[in-house]
């Protein structure tokens, strides 16, 4: 290979160059861009703006941006909030399925009884079946079944008592047997996937877009179990390194239907199906880590007027997209390209497309393939799989709860009262075990605080943002894990307790905390003893004195604040009185409610 691109290299060196005729080149280039100039004079003709000089191309993001800024210009954006940003976005509609797929966090491989692996040495976890040895047979491992079963539950979908294996036929470096052992969704019970018929609820707090709130029910067609693939690495400029550790790793893809008509409702759903997997502990890692990858089909059709019915556009598929990011965008430089295509009268080809974050453009990959070219069959060496009531019985009363569940039932109430997303945050992270610390250190301030003292404080509130923000800033700015952090739920409790009574600051309770994290083996009575950090109270006049001071040194912000109605900047005084005041007397509220007094807000 060297030496052949050398010698391409060293011939084109002796040839001259070839002569181009530019009036030629000039003429082939206008002509070229007629096509896009065509969709440009469209939108310029429907503002009545001069459109740009023929062979200009403008891109359709740009032409987006446009638009934004016309309405702008136009007053119309805030009340076209929830309205599409151009009017070719009303004119097509995007339509989006979805297929994930999942490694399940399994010990062993799906049909061979080598250990899987993530971060291993490439090509030590790989039985003879894995490397398609000649004569070797599949072994279905029946522990692999438990966590795609626990996916198929938490995504609501009906399971099926019997199903089999079929062999999906393609080759590829990455499919050492030239071909993959899935679930082949037939018109038959032998061929079915073992589970169909699901489904999954966003909210606003999943991230969804306004047109879809309140809610947005997506239905979940299937979930199939299959093996997964080598992992490939490349090495330029023509070396393809293969790891096997991969092959047979048990997978679960779910594909939803084509429902989605937003990229973020699309990217939510991800999101959404993630978290429910890794609440019922059925997979290994998330997105950002490799364990889930999403593949998504778009299209876009004129859009249906009221009792119209408009059959789906040709769908592309935007394959191995890693981050929820990478969903959103992806969909919208897609959904652009084929609207501008469709613009200029051309059509769309059904294709496998490439995505990389960041980009503003999907790029070609191969032409997709039908489902005959795969040439499905059921795999003779797999007897079908039978799942007993028992074991559906079992799961079900096992089952962990749901984030929605947690969040909307149980952390949204009484004695927690977070709000959704703070519920949602500590649901979601370190696999619950915050959550864990949240609960016990509410458990522990019901205990130290009479019933009234709780309610009057909001303390399952207040425990919420000191877990979340306070001790999760420490956190964030360490190297500490949450699992070897030291401030126990009794640490805790006790600075609270005493932020509640007033016997210390807010300014105090956030010292004492740093102080325990860093080390301080103290009982945080002891620590407060020590270092003289009770709250010695201030006077009211001691307040007004301060606060008098500060208003006649800032008369400019006075004036924003009394006379312009800008509020906020109160608290830019309520920080100076804070600063100038006593360390561990000075309380904010106080100090806010006698500004309050001396501007007559």
């Amino acid at each position: 290979m060297q030496s052949t691109t050398k010698l391409l290299h060293d011939s084109s060196e002796t040839h001259r160059a070839v002569f181009i005729c530019h009036s030629c080149l000039r003429t082939s280039a206008v002509r070229r861009n007629v096509r896009r100039s065509f969709f440009n004079s469209a939108i310029a003709r429907e503002e009545h703006i001069a459109p740009p000089e023929l062979g200009a191309t403008v891109p359709f993001r740009k032409l987006l941006k446009d638009e934004l800024k016309r309405q702008k210009l136009r007053g119309e954006s805030k009340k076209s909030k929830h309205a599409p940003a151009n009017r070719l976005l009303e004119k097509w509609e995007l339509t989006v399925g979805i297929e994930i797929h999942v490694e399940l966090n399994t010990a062993k491989k799906l049909f061979s009884t080598a250990a899987t692996s993530t971060n291993q040495p490439p090509n030590t976890h790989v039985a003879h079946f894995d490397a398609a040895i000649p004569g070797t047979q599949p072994q279905f491992q029946k522990e692999t079944l438990i966590p795609a079963l626990r996916a198929a539950l938490a995504l609501n979908c009906t399971i099926h008592r019997k199903s089999a294996f079929d062999r999906k036929h393609y080759f590829y470096q990455d499919q050492p047997a030239g071909y993959q052992i899935t679930q082949y969704y037939g018109n038959n019970n032998a061929s079915q996937p073992f589970a169909t018929s699901g489904s999954v609820v966003l909210y606003p707090h999943d991230g969804i877009a306004e047109l879809d709130h309140p809610s947005i029910t997506i239905p979940i067609k299937q979930v199939q179990m299959e093996q997964d693939t080598a992992k490939t690495l490349h090495q330029p400029p023509s070396t393809h390194l293969l790891d096997f550790n991969r092959v047979s790793h048990p997978l679960v893809e779910i594909i939803t239907e084509p429902v989605i008509h937003h990229p973020a409702t699309a990217a939510a759903c991800v999101r959404k199906i993630q978290s429910l997997l890794r609440a019922v502990d059925a997979c290994t890692l998330g997105m950002e880590l490799g364990g889930l990858r999403a593949d998504v089909n778009v299209s876009v059709r004129p859009r249906p007027q009221l009792g119209q019915e408009i059959a789906l556009g040709q769908r592309t598929e935007i394959k191995n997209l890693s981050s929820f990011k990478a969903v959103e965008g992806a969909i919208i430089a897609e959904r652009d390209r084929q609207i501008e295509v469709l613009e200029a009268g051309g059509s769309i080809d059904g294709e496998t497309r490439g995505w990389t974050l960041g980009g503003t453009q999907t790029t070609m990959l191969r032409g997709k393939e039908g489902e005959v070219d795969y040439r499905y069959m059921p795999d003779p060496d797999i007897p079908p799989l039978l799942i007993g009531n028992d074991l559906l019985h079992h799961l079900q009363m096992t089952m962990l709860n749901l984030p929605d569940d947690l969040v909307m039932s149980k952390l949204a109430s009484t004695p927690y009262g977070l709000s959704v997303l703070d519920a949602i945050v500590l649901v979601a992270t370190e696999d619950g075990d915050r959550l864990e610390y949240y609960m016990e250190l509410v458990t522990q301030l019901q205990g130290l605080l009479s019933a009234e003292e709780f309610t009057k404080a909001r303390a399952g509130k207040l425990a919420g943002n000191w877990v979340l923000h306070e001790l999760g800033s420490l956190l964030a700015t360490s190297d500490i894990s949450w699992h070897d952090q030291p401030v126990k739920e009794t640490h805790l409790a006790s600075i609270l307790v005493r932020l509640i009574r007033r016997e210390i600051t807010s300014k105090t309770s956030k010292q004492l905390l740093a102080m325990i994290f860093n080390g301080d083996p103290r009982p945080v009575e002891k620590i407060i003893e020590d270092e003289n950090l009770s709250l010695r109270p201030m006077s009211k006049e001691e307040y007004l004195s301060l606060a008098q001071n500060l208003i006649a040194e800032n008369g400019d912000m006075v004036r924003a604040i009394t006379e312009k109605n800008q509020k906020g900047k109160i608290m830019w005084f309520v920080g100076q009185m804070m600063r100038q005041g006593e360390e561990g007397r000075m309380e904010a509220d106080k100090a806010k409610k006698v500004l309050e007094e001396l501007m007559e807000l």
